[in-house]
């Protein structure tokens, strides 16, 4: 990690001059998402001319339960997917000690920024290509047993965790005041019933953020666009739906309700465990509730606890899709009745933020 007593941009250029053999030009700090690692994109004289400079950080103590571990490095998943195929960004350097990685600059093009006014007909093409990189994703096994990532899984301990930030950060808005103990108890009874759901799923390897920041379009050597995968350190194993959710109930991009039903009844039979047709939609429901309702949270605590309201005008997205899954699954057990009852009642604007 880095020290108080020398500042990030002097260590980056440091490792970055060492690396490469080059001398730096200039280095600009590139805005991260929820998390409180930084990033630096650096120029330099050399080959390459800029690199991404991916600079650790003491975690932000909500972003995960209690006594759960912090998430892994990147490295070696990162090099696991790139041997496999996997489209990720290469490195090319960095110092362990300090919690640097140097790694191929990608652009700032992402997903999310390629479907802004693009034809119907690109953006589903644009997906389409994202989707495909997930059934590959859960083909892959670690026969080694030694990378983290396959001993990681989406557990009744995160569910948990998830319920109580929806109950603590959400529900205010909801409501109009802080939620109750049965009502936190309530929230806490649906995310547990989601839990034993997604319990009884296969599990495979999930990117787990698997959304349109976190999907980069860039050139490739033959001169066309390759999609690359970014932030995958987080990878765990999940029912097969999650990073469908990720991607399809994306808050940053809204699609149209039938490409997501065409997405799904494309992607479904490719997947490894073929799941039957209502199982996978019923689940792919439930996870949305689970994932958009920590999304939900995380975006209002963002604004409350940090003043950082950069994800605020995504907080209606989030909503919609929250009460569409919630309106779907409310017949399937009271307390997902009770569940929907309160997300209905979230407010579409972004000042609930």
């Amino acid at each position: 990690m880095i020290e108080e007593n020398e500042s990030c941009e002097t260590i980056v250029s440091r490792i970055v001059e060492r690396e490469l053999a080059s001398t730096v030009e200039q280095i600009e700090p590139i805005a991260g998402e929820l998390g409180l690692r930084r990033f630096y994109r650096v120029t330099t004289t050399g080959e390459p001319r800029s690199v991404i400079a991916r600079v650790e950080a003491a975690e932000d103590p909500a972003g995960r339960p209690v006594g759960t571990p912090p998430e892994p490095a990147l490295e070696p998943l990162r090099s696991f997917l790139e041997r496999r195929g996997l489209p990720v960004p290469s490195r090319l350097g960095g110092d362990p000690e300090s919690g640097i990685e140097l790694l191929e600059d990608l652009g700032s093009r992402t997903l999310a920024s390629a479907v802004i006014g693009a034809p119907a007909a690109e953006r589903l093409a644009l997906y389409a290509g994202a989707i495909d990189l997930i059934p590959r994703l859960q083909r892959l096994e670690d026969p080694a047993g030694g990378l983290p990532a396959f001993q990681r899984r989406l557990d009744g301990t995160l569910f948990d965790y998830k319920a109580d930030l929806f109950a603590r950060w959400s529900l205010p808005s909801a409501l109009g005041r802080e939620a109750s103990s049965s009502e936190l108890d309530a929230v806490r009874g649906a995310f547990r019933w989601i839990a034993a759901e997604a319990a009884a799923a296969p599990t495979r390897l999930a990117h787990r953020d698997f959304q349109s920041h976190n999907l980069h379009l860039c050139r490739s050597r033959n001169g066309g666009e390759r999609l690359v995968m970014i932030d995958i350190q987080g990878a765990f194993l999940a029912p097969p739906e999650y990073d469908l959710v990720c991607l399809l109930r994306d808050s940053y991009v809204e699609l149209p309700e039938d490409e997501i039903r065409s997405h799904l009844e494309r992607v479904r039979p490719l997947l490894p465990d073929r799941p039957d047709a209502e199982s996978f939609a019923r689940r792919f429901d439930l996870l949305t509730l689970s994932r958009k309702g920590k999304d939900h949270a995380r975006f209002v605590y963002a604004a409350r606890s940090r003043g950082d309201r950069r994800f605020a005008s995504h907080l209606s997205t989030t909503v919609r899709a929250l009460r569409a899954a919630a309106a779907r699954v409310a017949c399937l057990d009271p307390s997902l009745a009770r569940l929907a009852e309160m997300v209905h009642a979230l407010p579409e604007s972004a000042c609930a933020g």
